[in-house]
């Protein structure tokens, strides 16, 4: 049973944390490498042709292990989930009559990119509108689900949605995708390292994830899984070093016709990030040696009570089973004025967000019973 990891981080006493959704705190450990990584350049005739290499294969390899990808090559290294949406974007035919399907108010990233999709080609962005209902997850899940038709070219969604933490059942989306030969994208940038995905048992065509949220990372760094459907698609620039035979670094000038193979591609322009990228390796794999399923597991275990106060105060919050317990949203009444809460957060220095009508708590590792305490504290103050 995993326990309270606040040692491992910088975080002072008397803030509470509970906004990981908006950006994780860094690992001691993340910050003392990133710090030996800058200092690295200072001396670049230190920096070896195979360390273009190492590194980035590492960082495959690990987030290979963590999503249960068939094999590194099918990992990409990208600066953003944007830029991963993208490569989706340019690689998919669609043509007028047919649509792209997504959630209400999902992240814009996961919106602008297939806006322009259908934009250039005629097509239409189906948007599956939340339900205002009780048992919101599960109406939102049927709506998505009878809205694939055989018209439907991709799927895009998040795991959970970025706004207030509804789980999306990916299991069945999957299957019904499957009776039209649709494609199923997952932006996991809210989900990936504090709620289990498994991208082989999914069978997902594409995954991508910012490394800055829930993998622990540094910003401008992110990753992307790829699947078979884009074994031959076009990046989204071209840059020596995913070109066959790039180690050869005499032989450069040998312009190659041949991409890396599956996914290598897909991967950025200076890729080899000495800094960032030994970052994010060293993130995930203190997520690995965690367990993600041990991270959702404690997110759940530090939280139930507090949720359950909320839920007998009149907040409306997911039944346990809906819920995505590392990102949670919680509405409030019609009586309770959210600003007012607003100004207690801030009072008693307690940092979440405010996503839409929702306040989105997003507790980890760091956390702990206490900090649901302040938290309650402040719905109380206002509820007084």
């Amino acid at each position: 049973m995993l326990s309270c990891q606040k040692s491992l981080f910088k975080i002072p006493d008397e803030i509470t944390y509970l906004n990981c959704a908006y950006m994780s705190p860094q690992l001691k450990q993340v910050d003392m490498i990133g710090r030996e990584m800058v200092s690295r350049k200072n001396q670049p005739w230190l920096i070896q042709p195979e360390d273009f290499f190492t590194t980035v294969e590492e960082l495959k390899t690990l987030f290979a292990k963590l999503i249960n990808a068939p094999e590194k090559d099918r990992i990409a290294v990208i600066p953003s989930a944007s830029y991963g949406l993208a490569t989706v974007a340019r690689n998919i035919k669609i043509k007028p009559g047919q649509h792209i399907l997504v959630a209400e108010e999902q992240f814009p990233s996961n919106y602008y990119a297939w806006q322009r999709v259908v934009a250039d080609s005629g097509a239409e962005l189906r948007v599956v509108k939340a339900p205002n209902s009780a048992n919101r997850s599960a109406a939102w899940n049927e709506a998505i689900l009878n809205a694939i038709d055989a018209n439907t070219v991709l799927i895009a969604l998040g795991n959970v949605h970025w706004a207030d933490g509804t789980l999306y059942n990916l299991k069945r989306i999957r299957e019904r995708a499957d009776e039209f030969g649709a494609l199923l994208v997952i932006d996991g940038t809210q989900s990936v390292g504090a709620l289990p995905l498994d991208v082989s048992e999914l069978r997902l065509d594409a995954l991508v994830c910012g490394g800055y949220k829930w993998l622990l990372g540094p910003y401008s760094l992110g990753v992307a899984y790829y699947g078979p459907r884009f074994d031959e698609g076009i990046p989204l620039e071209e840059n020596w070093i995913n070109r066959h035979n790039s180690e050869d670094f005499k032989g450069l000038v040998n312009y190659q016709d041949e991409y890396k193979p599956l996914a290598g591609r897909y991967m950025m322009g200076e890729q080899s990030n000495f800094i960032l990228a030994p970052m994010l390796s060293a993130a995930i794999a203190q997520l690995l040696d965690w367990g993600v399923a041990n991270v959702q597991e404690y997110c759940q275990r530090i939280s139930s009570n507090a949720l359950e106060d909320l839920r007998e105060m009149g907040c409306q919050i997911e039944s346990k089973d809906q819920l995505a317990h590392h990102l949670i949203g919680v509405r409030l009444p019609p009586h309770v004025e959210m600003e007012r809460l607003q100004a207690e957060f801030k009072k008693r220095r307690v940092l979440v967000s405010t996503r839409g009508n929702a306040i989105r708590v997003a507790p980890n590792v760091y956390n702990m019973p206490d900090d649901f305490d302040n938290l309650l504290d402040c719905f109380r103050a206002v509820w007084a």
